[in-house]
């Protein structure tokens, strides 16, 4: 009964955090979604959600389940579902994604191949 409870009242709500004043160099591996709101000098893989803050500095590559992109990467980024690139991010890399949504002044200097895991035309 502890159990279903304990899962009731969060499931799911496992992250990880990488706050404003916190560099790490090097790889980061997570099972979770993430949220980067510091730098990040190394590649990130993921199997959860990408988040970049707006302050958020990756020099890297992200592989990543989803994405959503408010700060600067530097790298390519492939991402299995949908990649978010908001009005204030900045990206110089390459783009693999299934689902791709740019707001308005997001900047990419890279290119984009559109995933396909069905080929039924």
């Amino acid at each position: 009964l502890l159990n279903i409870a304990r899962d009731i009242l969060s499931p799911g709500l496992t992250h990880n955090s990488l706050t404003v004043d916190t560099t790490v160099i090097g790889n980061i591996s997570a099972s979770s979604d993430i949220r980067i709101d510091g730098i990040l000098e190394g590649n990130l893989d993921c199997r959860g959600k990408v988040i970049i803050g707006e302050k958020g500095k990756v020099t890297g590559n992200i592989n990543a389940v989803n994405a959503e992109i408010m700060g600067a990467v530097k790298g390519n980024i492939k991402v299995e579902e949908k990649l978010v690139l908001k009005s204030t991010s900045l990206l110089e890399g390459d783009i693999e994604v299934s689902t791709l949504a740019i707001e308005p002044k997001a900047q990419i200097n890279g290119k984009c191949t559109m995933l396909q895991f069905s080929s039924e035309m």
